[in-house]
């Protein structure tokens, strides 16, 4: 990975988190404000010593810290991160969050959470009004699948049709390595010859899915031409848009994959290309580069499937999407401790899984899709009943709202270093783990 790349997947990991931090903690701030709560400190990313800038309006410092590991709102007689007990020792003053009634502090803490989630329903439902949802449907891969060594352990071959997942219709062809593993599919149904054949699943199959990050079966494409490069192989020997290239020599290769694979080893030679124009077969012979270039560019022959949605329909229609991506994420951590087949080690990750997973070149599309999905799962994790995240706090108000008892200060305390110790050790695993695997990939 070059250091362009870096940079790229790096600057937009940071504005996402960025943004996702700012409006989390504005969750916090506004129902604060709105219910007389003093709000001392509001800043992106940890100030621990110095803080990078800091701005005193009113009551409330707003800033930027050094260490990017999230943001913060500091409420007066708040039991948080800042472990502030000098205040806490002091009796409540009617600015301070303990002096409040137990229902506007759970309005309070919930806010984080309440934003993120709306936050990822507006993004889905505004690039669905912009671009429409577009997938590729199982019924236009009509030339069958190439798969990989994957794909052959479980007795597929190249050509074969993905016809269901456990007898389950396969309608989007692309969603199918996130079906296999989330739901954990013990089947295959392809077709193959006209004949459909059930394919079951070996144990180790989903875990080997999972390591290699890539699909085991990608769509067979005819080599359809699309353009020509001027003063190429291709546009001396008179190749024209629309031609389907099938065959290098005497090898038969109507397959963008295999044709490209194969005339990568005659760089600088004279080869017979084979053309079908129409109904035509013509055989051209064609000297190629140095470096094995013919000179065309293949048109994509799948037909997509886009639905469009008005603005007023795209907001059901982002809610319905942000439920699903929720779903999925639950769903992938629960096969975390429920299936023998995913290993903590291999699917936990830190800022480095996460950084990887936005496109190498700046992409907006991309960009805020990852984003609505970041903000799902803040949203998530912050709402976990764990100390020193917001689901703790809203755990101990929820027994103080039903019991009528309010937690002792020095219980909270307590439970703020337990979960803040939890949070700490889980960060250092995960980006533990994510600089282990590169030191391993750096030696293999």
């Amino acid at each position: 990975m070059t250091t362009e790349v870096i940079l790229v997947k790096a600057g937009q990991l940071l504005l996402s988190l960025s943004i996702l931090v700012v409006l989390h903690e504005l969750g916090h701030f506004i129902p604060a404000k709105l219910f007389k709560t003093r709000v001392e400190k509001f800043y992106l990313f940890f100030d621990p010593w110095f803080s990078l800038f800091k701005l005193k309006k009113g009551e409330t410092e707003y800033g930027i810290g050094w260490l990017p590991l999230g943001g913060y709102v500091k409420i007066s007689g708040m039991i948080d991160e800042s472990m502030d007990k000098e205040q806490l020792a002091k009796p409540p003053q009617p600015w301070e969050f303990r002096a409040k009634p137990a229902w506007q502090r759970l309005i309070i803490m919930i806010g984080g959470v309440t934003v993120n989630i709306l936050l990822a329903f507006f993004i889905y439902a505004m690039l669905l009004w912009h671009y429409g949802e577009t997938y590729l449907p199982n019924s236009s891969v009509k030339y069958g699948v190439e798969v990989d060594s994957l794909g052959i352990s479980i007795g597929m071959r190249n050509g074969d049709k993905l016809v269901s997942l456990d007898n389950k219709p396969i309608e989007n062809f692309d969603a199918i390595p996130a079906d296999v593993i989330l739901h954990q599919v013990k089947s295959i149904q392809i077709e193959r010859d006209g004949q459909q054949i059930n394919l079951p699943l070996p144990e180790g199959f989903i875990s080997r899915l999972i390591k290699q990050k890539a699909p085991f079966a990608v769509p067979l494409a005819p080599y359809l031409v699309d353009s020509i490069k001027p003063g190429s192989a291709a546009a001396q020997v008179g190749i024209r848009r629309g031609d389907r290239l099938i065959g290098i020599n005497d090898k038969s290769l109507p397959f963008i994959r295999e044709f490209t694979e194969e005339i990568k080893k005659h760089k600088n030679e004279m080869v017979t290309i084979g053309v079908l124009r129409g109904t035509d077969t013509l055989h051209v012979e064609a000297t190629l580069s140095k470096e094995g270039v013919f000179g065309v560019f293949a048109k994509d022959p799948f037909e997509y499937n886009t639905k469009h949605y008005s603005f007023l329909a795209s907001f059901p229609a982002g809610f319905h999407k942000g439920v699903g991506k929720l779903q999925d994420y639950v769903s992938q951590l629960r096969l975390i401790f429920v299936s023998k087949e995913v290993k903590m080690t291999e699917s936990l990750g830190g800022f480095g899984s996460i950084a990887n997973l936005f496109p190498s070149a700046w992409d907006w599309v991309a960009f805020w899709q990852l984003t609505a999905f970041l903000s799902i799962i803040l949203a998530f994790m912050n709402i976990l009943p764990i100390p020193a995240l917001d689901g703790g706090h809203v755990l101990f108000l929820l027994y103080e709202i039903v019991t009528g008892r309010k937690p002792s200060e020095k219980f909270l305390e307590y439970a703020q270093i337990v979960g803040m110790v939890l949070l700490f050790g889980l960060l250092l695993l995960a980006n533990g783990l994510d600089i282990w695997r590169s030191i391993s990939k750096f030696f293999s």
